[in-house]
């Protein structure tokens, strides 16, 4: 597990997203969060497809707090892509790195 702060995130392979279920829900309430949140994920898009950097994906699913490292590969108003096609809602991502 890796802890951020004082919460644990589940490490998990992008292979496994697609079976997650994600909940309509905004994990974050706070304006400013979701603004650092949308820019942290459009900087690792540019590492990601400029230098094929990869970034670590604090989200949340139904179940548990979890985090990915991988490319991002696109972004759409409301999910990330990731290789393979595999989303993450964004409103379901605390934030990256």
């Amino acid at each position: 597990m890796i802890e951020t702060a004082t919460t644990f995130f589940e490490p998990i392979e992008k292979e496994t997203i697609h079976s997650l279920h994600f909940p309509q829900v905004d994990v974050l309430e706070d304006k400013q969060l979701k603004r650092s949140r949308i820019a942290g994920l459009s900087r690792a898009l540019a590492l990601g497809n400029l230098e094929h950097i990869k970034t670590k994906i604090y989200f949340e699913d139904d179940l548990s707090k979890r985090v990915v490292e991988t490319t991002i590969w696109g972004i759409t108003d409301d999910k990330v892509i990731l290789k393979q096609g595999t989303i993450i809602p964004i409103n379901r991502i605390y934030y990256s790195q």
